[in-house]
């Protein structure tokens, strides 16, 4: 399938990356505000054209599928495009600004018949499945509490500190503590308590997040753009505990008992950087017709945005454009 790419930053280039070593994919346009970027990146990266706006990318006939890499403040507008040339869309996360947005892109996707999903890699890769089943398997009996964390010195980076591109840990790391959550305790939740810790710049640095879902269990989520966090996600059960290795890629799942002991360990298959289950995927979506991704359903996107804003609105969070929309 011949994949254009919307944007030519960092996000990108791992993404373009990935496309060159795929047979199901091809590198065809690449997009940037700059004609410059845009050749830079497509002769980098082996795609056949380059273009100095989006809309020109979005008026190309052979693209069949447009990855969008720009900063969350921008996806909104960027789907809107892509959608209104009638261009199957896979976004990257966080997938809009708010709920408010989302909703009305999955209204405007429906309206036109177009596919759109969220790039969130972790609800497309096998590990989502591997840690699942080892889950159902009762192997550590009934599960009370999940923690995860996730945390990067990201602080340096513009579009992580400036209100007017959503910046902040929530809608950059946090989101994947909450999609980690959502994909092994559901959306059955009762409440969401928080602490927040906010920037100069006032965007969120850092956070604890508790979310109790009805039944009883209870997740418990930490992020901040200063520090490198061991980026665990653990599940503690009544035989025992299973540590996920990193939540933004899982590489390895451990299973232990009440002694500490190892009882049974899984290596996540290889894999080429992990962009490529979201890529098939959407590939498959589309040529099948679909209009949503099985493994990101517009309502689950739409859930976690839910609980972002929720989330915001206990910090007293509001984006500049927030407040330009409600005008």
């Amino acid at each position: 399938m011949k994949i254009g790419i919307l944007g030519c930053g960092v996000m990108a280039e791992t993404f373009a990356d990935t496309l060159r070593q795929m047979g199901e994919a091809e590198c065809c346009a690449a997009a940037s505000r700059t004609l410059k970027r845009a050749e830079e990146f497509a002769g980098k990266y082996g795609f056949k054209k380059a273009y100095g706006s989006y809309e020109e990318l979005c008026a190309d006939p052979e693209v069949e599928l447009i990855y969008i890499a720009t900063p969350h403040s921008s996806h909104f507008d960027n789907m809107k495009l892509c959608i209104r040339h009638k261009k199957p869309v896979l976004c990257e996360k966080s997938f809009t600004v708010n709920a408010r947005e989302a909703e009305q892109i999955r209204e405007y996707a429906e309206q036109e018949q177009v596919f759109v999903a969220e790039a969130i890699w972790t609800r497309y890769m096998p590990s989502r499945n591997m840690i699942q089943e080892i889950i159902d398997s009762g192997i550590i009996g009934d599960i009370s509490v999940l923690t995860a964390n996730l945390s990067y010195p990201i602080s340096h980076k513009e579009r992580i500190m400036r209100p007017e591109l959503a910046g902040g840990a929530l809608l950059d790391i946090g989101v994947y503590g909450v999609n980690f959550a959502m994909m092994h305790f559901g959306t059955d939740i009762e409440r969401i308590e928080s602490s927040v810790r906010m920037t100069d710049t006032g965007v969120d640095a850092m956070e604890s997040i508790t979310i109790f879902f009805r039944g009883g269990r209870m997740a418990v989520l930490t992020h901040d753009i200063y520090s490198r966090s061991d980026r665990k996600g653990i599940f503690y059960g009544e035989k025992g505990y299973i540590i996920v290795e990193n939540i933004n890629n899982p590489q390895s799942i451990s299973v232990y008992d009440t002694e500490d002991r190892l009882v049974r360990r899984m290596d996540v298959p290889k894999q080429i950087s992990g962009y490529e289950y979201e890529v098939l995927e959407c590939i498959d979506a589309v040529r099948s017709g679909e209009k949503e991704s099985t493994s990101m359903p517009l309502s689950d996107t739409i859930k976690v945005m839910e609980i972002m804003d929720q989330l915001r609105g206990q910090w007293g969070l509001v984006y500049p454009r927030e407040r330009e929309t409600q005008k």
